[in-house]
């Protein structure tokens, strides 16, 4: 225990001494609290309510899901608000034309206005306001940021005011999508940390249900005297609420423990882990953790030019490419198109306004309902199966929606749009929904990690400015049978180069990870070509081959050191196996 006593000396921290000591040999031997006597038999109890009963904790600990589960309905809301504004709004500006290129390309800048924010300025402030400010502080501004935004975009009179106000949306938008995340993570105890992270997209689909609500409420609201097209404007000023209801719930929620030791905020740090934790040995223990670990994080980042060996080595690439290929899949899948379009693809289809609505509504539920299950099948089946699986799914789907335009019966027409657009919700959403935030997250090695968020999460956003802005000249050029045809044949595209390039990291260690990426491309893209006909054989044919093992982990006596990461993690493991002083 002398390095316990020592980091308690250092840290100011000798008061804690006995549960730090506590804390330190359940990090190290997370079972020993049943054979020491030292423990009392409550801290026996609470240590083993955490493997048996896992989703037993605290009321704060529970405030902070709620907290943020409702931050992600604001991003969800965010950007669902439009889809109906913009069936309204743009014969009110002139710019309702839809015949007219100068009048599609205008209202595909505004509704993407907030994505060419986070993809080239908002997003990359998203390390600066987290070192600076720590993660609730962003969280409060970015959800009041939101907040004025969405007030402001209902307060506009001409297009081009509208878009600068939604263009200052996504400083709300960008560096929100990365903390909250993040924070949650940090806050949360290992047995149930994944499945709360993922809450963070099934809690934007939520929102973007709800938006598709508040557009079909707020529809029916007639003008008054002075204020033309009341309906939009209460549609877009009402997706804030939520923000503001946020900023007043982070006052009262705990700051990352993470975050208040990276300053040397320990005895902060401590505190805030007594809140999130049921007993002081826990919080000693995280404490303790956490300090050991970014110990190790500070030592892999010294003398190191993270960005440039994000991609210069071969490890580093593949994740980069990897999470790349997910998120630009997660947007021209097309799934983005339905979710910004929807209402107006229905009028196009048939529908009347209030019906398109409607409608919009049933693929937000949809969306929301069946990423509930993700939860789950994410950690069963594994992330590449399921992208495997869902997008030539996804490129049938579409097809059905895009070839229906070609029905000469309403009737046919509006059923063939309707059924491709709620099938392409069921398969999206457990598959390319969840999998590439939670994959871009354990890809990258913990020295790169931030910076490889922030480039993955500035790839989506890049893309999803990119799809808004260029579907509704898309649909005036090639019809909607061409447009929804040009996913599908994306859809198919990025089949083949997740098959090729992205590599499964379901249930893997840092250790395990750090080999499956450093298989060379050339090798992967191979085994991934001869999965093919294994699939035919055993999807099609039933037959049962033996299936190929390309990654064969070495025991960790047998990997040899690669640098920084293999060096921090021995001395992760020394500070953690010293012998009892």
């Amino acid at each position: 225990m002398a390095d316990v006593e020592i980091f308690a000396q250092e840290r100011g921290l000798t008061h804690l001494l006995p549960e730090l000591k506590k804390g330190a040999l359940v990090a190290q031997d997370p079972t020993c609290h049943d054979r020491l006597e030292i423990f009392s038999d409550e801290d026996k109890r609470i240590l083993t309510d955490e493997v048996t009963h896992k989703w037993r904790q605290t009321p704060t600990l529970y405030y902070m899901v709620v907290m943020s589960s409702l931050a992600a309905a604001v991003q969800g809301m965010d950007e669902a608000v439009i889809n109906g504004a913009q069936i309204i709004y743009p014969k009110q500006f002139g710019i309702g034309d839809s015949t007219s290129k100068r009048d599609s390309w205008l209202v595909g800048l505004i509704n993407s206005a907030p994505y060419l924010c986070c993809a080239t300025i908002s997003c990359w402030m998203t390390h600066p306001l987290n070192h600076y400010l720590g993660r609730k502080k962003t969280i409060f501004i970015t959800c009041m940021i939101s907040f004025l935004t969405c007030i402001w975009s209902g307060l506009t009179n001409t297009w081009w005011h509208l878009f600068i106000a939604r263009f200052f949306l996504g400083f709300g938008i960008g560096p929100k999508s990365a903390t909250v995340p993040v924070y949650t993570a940090e806050c949360s105890p290992a047995p149930i940390r994944g499945a709360l992270v993922m809450m963070w997209q099934m809690w934007t689909a939520f929102g973007i249900a709800l938006g598709d609500l508040i557009d079909l409420t707020f529809y029916f609201i007639p003008d008054t005297p002075g204020v033309t097209g009341l309906n939009w404007r209460l549609m877009l000023g009402s997706a804030g609420i939520p923000g503001l209801i946020v900023c007043m719930q982070v006052l009262f929620a705990p700051e990352s423990p993470r975050w208040l030791i990276s300053k040397g905020r320990y005895e902060d740090a401590f505190n805030e882990l007594c809140r999130l934790r049921f007993s002081r040995v826990q919080a000693a223990r995280d404490l303790y953790y956490i300090h050991v670990l970014l110990e190790a994080e500070n030592e892999m980042k010294k003398g190191r030019n993270r960005v440039v060996e994000m991609f210069t080595i071969p490890r580093n690439r593949h994740a980069a490419l990897a999470s790349w290929v997910v998120m630009f899949g997660q947007q021209f899948c097309g799934v983005n198109v339905i979710a910004y379009y929807s209402s107006t693809i229905f009028v196009e289809s048939g529908f009347s306004q209030v019906s398109a609505l409607a409608s919009s509504l049933g693929f937000g539920a949809l969306n929301w309902l069946f990423a509930l299950p993700a939860v789950f099948t994410i950690d069963t089946f594994g992330r590449r199966n399921l992208l495997l699986f869902t997008f030539p799914c996804m490129a049938i789907c579409l097809l059905i929606t895009g070839f229906s335009f070609w029905s000469t019966s309403e009737t046919g027409r509006v059923a063939g749009v309707s059924i491709g657009i709620y099938l392409f919700a069921i398969f999206y959403s457990p598959g390319e929904g969840p999998v590439p935030f939670t994959y871009s997250a354990e890809a990258f090695p913990l020295y790169i990690r931030d910076i490889g968020m922030s480039f993955a999460t500035a790839t989506t956003w890049f893309w999803n400015f990119i799809l808004s802005i260029t579907w509704p000249s898309l649909v005036l050029a090639f019809k909607p049978q061409g447009a929804f045809g040009w996913y599908a044949a994306w859809c198919c595209i990025l089949w083949v180069l997740i098959l090729l390039f992205v590599r499964e990291t379901k249930g893997r260690t840092l250790e395990e990870l750090d080999q499956i990426f450093a298989v060379p491309l050339s090798t992967h893209a191979a085994y991934g070509l001869r999965q093919i006909p294994y699939g035919f054989k055993k999807f099609v044919l039933f037959q049962n081959p033996t299936p190929e093992v390309l990654y064969e982990f070495e025991t960790e006596s047998e990997v040899s050191s690669t640098g920084g990461d293999e060096k921090a993690r021995k001395e992760v493991k020394e500070d953690l196996e010293k012998p009892n002083a």
